[in-house]
C-alpha cells in the first residue's frame, strides 16, 4: 500500500463522517494568505473554490502542473499521422489513380484532412482528459452541502482542508483556519 493510500485510510479511520473543514473568506487576498499559510503549515490535501479564476492560487495550494498539454500534443500528432496515413494508403496502395500525371503521393492535397484530424483528436482528447481528471460526471460533491457555498459562484472564496490530510485534526485545523479571519468555518460532512 502506498504512503498516500495509508495516510488516507488512517485519516478516514479518524474522521469517517467528515470530508473536511471549509473556511469562507470575503476577499481573494484573505484566501490566498490562508492557502499560503496552510501550505507552509504542512497541509497538502486542500482545495479552493472561487467565483473566478485566481492566478497563482494553484501554486499556493501546492498543485502540480497538469499533463494535459502533453496528452493533447500526443493526440494531435497521432491524428495528423492517422489523417495523412489514411489518405496515403488510399491513394498510393489501395486504389491508385493516375490523375493528370500527378504523383501518387501528392502530399499538398492531403493537408486539409491531416489538419482536421489533428484538431479533431486534440479536441476530443482534451475534453475526455479534463472530464477524467476532474472526476466527472459527479452529481454531488460533499462541499456542495456547506452553508453559504452557493456564494462561491458570486462573491465568496472558500478554502477546504480535507480530512484525509495526514496533518488534519478537527480541533487544530479549525483553530488554524479561524486564525486567518474567515467569515465562518464549517464542517463538511462526507
Amino acid at each position: 500500500m502506498s504512503a498516500s493510500a495509508t495516510a488516507h485510510a488512517e485519516a478516514a479511520g479518524r474522521n469517517p463522517e467528515l470530508y473536511g473543514l471549509a473556511a469562507e473568506f470575503e476577499t481573494v487576498e484573505a484566501l490566498e494568505a490562508a492557502a499560503t499559510a496552510a501550505r507552509k503549515a504542512g497541509y497538502r490535501s486542500m482545495d479552493a473554490y472561487t467565483p473566478y479564476p485566481v492566478e497563482g492560487l494553484d501554486e499556493k495550494l501546492g498543485m502540480e502542473p497538469t499533463r494535459m498539454g502533453w496528452v493533447v500534443l500526443a493526440a494531435g500528432l497521432f491524428g495528423a499521422l492517422l489523417g495523412f496515413g489514411m489518405q496515403w494508403y488510399a491513394n498510393v496502395v489501395f486504389y491508385p489513380l493516375n490523375i493528370g500525371g500527378q504523383p501518387m503521393n501528392s502530399w499538398p492535397q492531403f493537408i486539409v484532412i491531416t489538419f482536421e484530424m489533428t484538431v479533431l483528436l486534440s479536441a476530443f482528447s482534451a475534453g475526455l482528459f479534463m472530464l477524467g481528471r476532474n472526476g466527472l460526471p459527479r452529481y454531488h460533491h460533499p462541499i456542495f452541502s456547506t452553508p453559504n457555498f452557493d456564494a462561491s459562484t458570486r462573491d465568496r472564496f472558500f478554502l477546504c482542508i480535507e480530512a484525509r490530510d495526514a496533518k488534519f485534526d478537527r480541533d487544530a485545523t479549525r483553530t488554524f483556519l479561524e486564525k486567518h479571519g474567515p467569515a465562518r468555518v464549517s464542517e463538511v460532512e462526507a
